[in-house]
């Protein structure tokens, strides 16, 4: 398995054990919050980089 394929299925776990632990809501909010707050403590440079390397990847 890919390191990608690997960090996936380790999402998909932990989202499931969220929604089993949690309420629905608490746990949508972590899945959705933690990527929102890591992408926000980028700086300008690193956002840029960001956005350049996803946009090559999808393939504009």
């Amino acid at each position: 398995m890919s390191k990608k394929a690997k960090i996936a299925a380790g999402g998909v776990a932990a989202g499931i054990i969220l929604l089993i632990w949690l309420p629905w809501w608490a746990a949508l909010l972590i899945v959705l919050g933690v990527p929102a707050a890591a992408y926000l403590t980028l700086d300008s440079g690193q956002r840029r980089r960001l956005r350049r390397v996803t946009r090559k990847e999808i393939g504009h």
